[in-house]
């Protein structure tokens, strides 16, 4: 998974990134409510971890923005050092999956973590249509316009990567994570690969209305374009 933390304490925060790192999972972290806000906007987390006492702010209103702005699909574990009961009734009605009091013990902290992805997954698999796209992740199937693309597996797994984060930053390194893993043992240069094989294949060039955009030095962005305008 990739992790967001939001944690303004720097020892605290680089004890969070080498426990999350040891559960074999990546992380990008941020020291003030504001800065990760941002973030959040951009690019895609599969879970985030935040600290109730913020020097902009606290958990619940970074909680709360969650859940109005991105909704309950994204796991959040408040982790801070108040233990008593009317903060941790106040992270929870804000929004939180799960509280941990500091210091965060390695083996509980990735089994909460662990415990809340599995919550936050989806009964069910999902059909993601988008335009003439339409991906049947159950079936393993991706259709334009009614038409099956053959593709591999990585470039399928992919491509449903790409549309459940329309907008959204993707970095190479959260695309190999999420498509490979974080112990596969392959580099940057192959997400490069598959994503020029992805864009040939599914004609996301912007003249089906969908455009993979390079983003220089980082990754990529999938985004909705105007077909009114040049390409």
């Amino acid at each position: 998974m990739h992790i967001g933390i939001l944690e303004d304490d720097p020892v605290q925060r680089e004890l969070l990134e080498t426990l999350v790192r040891q559960g074999q999972h990546t992380c990008r972290s941020f020291e003030s409510a504001a800065s990760f806000l941002e973030a959040l906007k951009l690019e895609s987390f599969d879970l985030t971890l935040i600290d109730w006492v913020l020097p902009d702010g606290n958990g619940g209103e970074v909680l709360r923005w969650i859940r109005k702005n991105i909704g309950w699909q994204l796991p959040s574990i408040v982790i801070t050092a108040r233990d008593e009961e009317p903060t941790v009734v106040a992270a929870l009605e804000a929004g939180a999956d799960d509280y941990i009091v500091k210091p965060a013990k390695p083996l509980e902290l990735l089994a909460r973590v662990s415990a809340a992805s599995r919550r936050a997954r989806p009964g069910s698999l999902p059909v993601i249509r988008a335009g003439d796209y339409e991906i049947d992740i159950e079936r393993q199937r991706l259709s334009i316009g009614g038409k099956v693309i053959e593709l591999t597996q990585k470039e399928f797994d992919l491509s449903v990567c790409l549309f459940q984060n329309l907008g959204k930053l993707l970095s190479r390194d959260y695309l190999l994570n999420k498509v490979w893993g974080i112990s596969a043992d392959v580099d940057v240069r192959t997400v490069d690969t598959h994503v020029s094989r992805v864009r040939r294949k599914l004609s996301i060039d912007g003249s089906r209305g969908w455009k993979l955009v390079p983003i220089y030095g980082f990754g990529y962005r999938f985004e909705r374009v105007d077909l009114a305008e040049p390409t």
